[in-house]
């Protein structure tokens, strides 16, 4: 199945689709952090599974460019693609901070509809946080009639796409997270029919098979299973060689004795350290503060109003890991999850591991950013969380390739 992904990060969607057996032809990504991620990972060498055209320069590129400059060979790609994949950026509807109805980003969705109605691929795959399905309240109280995701549907339909949608959680398929977020799925009228076929029944029901080809159980994998081997009293701690002036730690990694299903699926074909392994600085006063976090908050909790007046802190949310259990959901902010034995925030590596990217895959660019910045920069925690976890891309993969095993056979 040969494929588009619009808005692709740094590749968390098209290596679950690779995976799958889909073929990409190209990846639309604004940020020159995150199109750097992707381009070293899946677009170099003979394992590349994009055929990427002539006419469209391998670089970062926004969508309103693609669609400005190169319109006319988008709709020469009607009937040569069968799906088009990846959402928005969602920061405009997350729930996680605040809602902004007049977010320019939101206008991103009408773009995305936009290249849909050129290429009229024969399948949509729409991935959004939850609060996508959400309606705006205004200024004055009143709430719109519509939430982006029924406006979304509803210019979908449109153009002649049976919708489906739900919330799906990553935990339940293999992702050592509980991730809930809003899938869409289009099909187009015209190969559907009056078929009663409901591609989210597919993806239930494939669940148990997929999980069995990885080796992993049908509950969910623990923090434990994923991160354990990073922690640094694992070994001892060496210079981070990343061309920072400041000194940088990171674990000299050693492979465990004991290897767990899910560490086997993230090793596998790979061995030495992966990258992204580098510990943030803390301060003495900070390590103190966490560990008196990790004293009054239970494990997989997050602080209350109460714990957080107390500390003297203002941050919204910070939850310490509990070991035992899936992760809270892995955001963009580095300091939202506290290790569940370490006074410290995790590694790029520990929130890549608990979104299910294997070790081989190498993130590029700057660690962090701050203030004004954060608008225009995507460095390595935010690539990680903005991503969709790679195993739910390739349940998703494996679903849309059983729904046209469904429709056509």
């Amino acid at each position: 199945m040969r494929y588009i992904d619009l808005f692709s990060g740094c590749g968390g969607l098209s290596l679950g689709l690779k995976n799958a057996g889909f073929e990409g032809r190209f990846a639309v990504e604004k940020s020159p952090d995150a199109f750097g991620t992707f381009q070293h990972n899946l677009l170099r060498g003979e394992d590349t599974h994009f055929d990427w055209p002539d006419w469209l320069p391998k670089q970062h590129l926004g969508i309103e460019e693609l669609l400005e400059n190169f319109s006319t060979e988008i709709r020469g790609l009607r009937g040569h693609v069968d799906a088009i994949v990846g959402g928005p950026p969602c920061q405009g509807f997350s729930l996680a901070g605040r809602r902004n109805r007049d977010d320019p980003r939101n206008k991103l969705s009408e773009l995305y509809i936009q290249t849909v109605n050129l290429v009229r691929p024969r399948y949509l795959l729409f991935e959004n946080v939850k609060g996508f399905n959400t309606k705006f309240k205004k200024a004055d109280g009143t709430v719109d009639k519509l939430s982006y995701a029924e406006i979304v549907k509803s210019h979908l339909e449109q153009l002649g796409y049976r919708i489906f949608s739900s919330l799906v959680n990553s935990a339940d398929y293999g992702v050592p997270q509980v991730r809930q977020r809003y899938i869409l799925v289009g099909v187009s009228e015209q190969y559907i029919g009056d078929r009663n076929i409901n591609p989210f029944d597919i993806l239930n029901e494939i669940r148990e098979g997929f999980l069995q080809t990885k080796g992993l159980p049908l509950t969910p994998i623990p923090v434990n299973d994923a991160i354990s081997d990073l922690a640094t009293t694992n070994g001892q701690l060496i210079p981070h060689s990343g061309g920072e002036k400041s000194k940088f730690l990171k674990l000299a990694y050693t492979e465990p004795a004991n290897v767990n299903n899910y560490l086997r699926l993230m090793r596998s074909n790979f061995t030495g350290a992966p990258n992204s392994m580098r510990l943030a600085r803390h301060k003495d006063s900070t390590k103190e503060k966490f560990l008196k976090i990790q004293r009054i908050v239970s494990p997989g909790k997050s602080l209350t109003d109460e714990q957080k007046l107390e500390l003297g802190m203002k941050k919204q949310v910070l939850t310490v890991l509990d070991r035992r259990q899936a992760s809270r959901t892995v955001t963009t902010l580095p300091d939202d999850l506290l290790h569940y034995s370490e006074p410290r925030i995790l590694t790029v590596r520990e929130n890549a591991r608990l979104q299910s990217f294997p070790d081989w895959f190498e993130f590029r660019g700057k660690y962090t950013t701050g203030g004004n910045r954060r608008a225009v920069e995507c460095p390595r925690y935010t690539q990680v969380g903005n991503a969709v976890p790679p195993l739910l891309g390739e349940a998703l993969g494996n679903m849309l390739l059983s729904l046209e095993n469904e429709l056509f056979n």
